[in-house]
């Protein structure tokens, strides 16, 4: 499942606040940013562009390059927004609520609860028998509830989270492994164009020792031949 825009912001928001969502915008088109330069594009104060910076520190969606000032002499950082951090993001929330929603599931099942008719609150049995099973807000009786269909609501809702974390974490292991395999795939490529260089240099190396040793032959003939030439001459 791809993380969408939409849903990669709703995630920092809830980890960091809203408040970070300017910066986040301007990180992702741009690498190497300097605090200064943020601060001046969100149009906040340089601390408080600080603050907002190290809230997405804090949860490992940005990293910095810290850099001195040869004139000025302090140190100046330079920020960047790490896009492959998000899904770990998200998948961390969804686990944190599957754990809150088996909690919630836990208490509905082994508690019960008591109502009054116009539902202004919803009390444990010991809340409800200190107030004698009287609603304290309205004052009116305070009867069980039946929270079966609750209960139904929140099975539903753990086994579709479970299904979705599942889904992220499988796309999250897949991801190296296909990366992996391209590296593998190029390795082989490479060494078979290596290899086909290597032979085909090997081909044209003995080509052209064969040419060299052929023209030595027929060089080394022809002077055979002029000096047979020249005895038989002389001998007449």
């Amino acid at each position: 499942m791809k993380i969408t825009p939409k849903v990669a912001e709703e995630a920092i928001a809830e980890s960091a606040g809203e408040e970070v969502l300017p910066l986040v915008r301007i990180l992702k088109k741009r690498k190497n940013i300097s605090e200064f330069q943020l601060a001046e594009q969100i149009k906040k104060e340089i601390n408080i562009t600080r603050n907002l910076l190290y809230r997405l520190y804090n949860i490992n969606l940005v990293s910095f390059e810290r850099v001195k000032d040869k004139k000025k002499g302090w140190y100046v950082y330079f920020w960047s927004f790490n896009n492959n951090k998000v899904k770990d993001l998200v998948i961390a929330q969804k686990k944190q609520r599957l754990e809150r929603l088996k909690d919630r599931l836990k208490r509905e099942e082994n508690n019960t609860f008591f109502t009054c008719s116009d539902k202004c609150l919803r009390l444990g049995f010991e809340q409800a028998f200190d107030f004698e099973f009287k609603c304290p807000e309205c004052g009116g009786l305070l009867e069980e509830e039946d929270n079966s269909k609750k209960i139904e609501e929140l099975k539903k809702e753990i086994k579709e989270l479970t299904k979705k974390l599942k889904e992220k974490i499988m796309m999250t292991k897949e991801r190296p492994q296909k990366t992996e395999n391209k590296k593998q795939a190029n390795k082989k490529t490479a060494r078979k164009t290596n290899k086909k260089k290597q032979t085909t240099k090997t081909k044209k190396t003995a080509r052209n020792i064969k040419k060299k040793t052929k023209k030595k032959t027929i060089k080394k003939a022809s002077k055979q031949k002029k000096q047979t030439t020249k005895t038989k001459k002389q001998k007449k």
